[in-house]
């Protein structure tokens, strides 16, 4: 529990914050993907509409939208295994997505699995088998209409 104030404190810092993405998720980074809310069994992931994420036909390009997507299961993800003993590997090992409507503007992307991804985290350092686990991640324009659905799947498994 701990370890998870103070991964929440680490991510809610804007220096520290701007630091790991242009560091691990540079594409991320550039894009304007920014983590705007964390707790332990929700987040909240933004990207903006820019000259960086645009596609030709005026909206936000899928892929951006796929990383807001991503990282707000993975954060999630992190905070859970953040400095676990024993370590915990995680991978997605699938994508799915549905799109609604035309992205433009800050789309807000939300995953609310927390406890799904704990409890698989805990199962697989329990049984020491690898672990699966599908988690939403849910986009919204500024009108907060649904934009994009995401079904991200991760794999778990105890370090060797």
């Amino acid at each position: 529990m701990e370890q998870s104030v103070a991964f929440i404190k680490k991510m809610k810092n804007p220096f520290i914050q701007q630091f790991f993405l242009l560091t691990k998720l540079p594409a991320a980074y550039f894009s304007g993907v920014r983590i705007k809310e964390l707790s332990s069994d929700a987040s909240e992931v933004t990207v903006p509409f820019t000259w960086f994420s645009k596609n030709p036909f005026r909206s936000i390009y899928f892929a951006c939208l796929a990383m807001a997507a991503e990282l707000s299961s993975g954060i999630l993800a992190l905070l859970n295994a953040y400095q676990n003993q024993p370590p915990v590997s995680m991978l997605v090992v699938h994508m799915g997505c549905d799109f609604f409507k035309k992205a433009t503007g800050t789309i807000r992307f939300f995953c609310t699995d927390g406890d799904k991804i704990k409890a698989a985290i805990a199962e697989t350092i329990q049984t020491g088998e690898g672990v699966t686990v599908i988690t939403v991640s849910k986009g919204y324009n500024d009108n907060k209409d649904l934009v994009a659905t995401f079904n991200i799947t991760w794999s778990f498994k105890v370090k060797k």
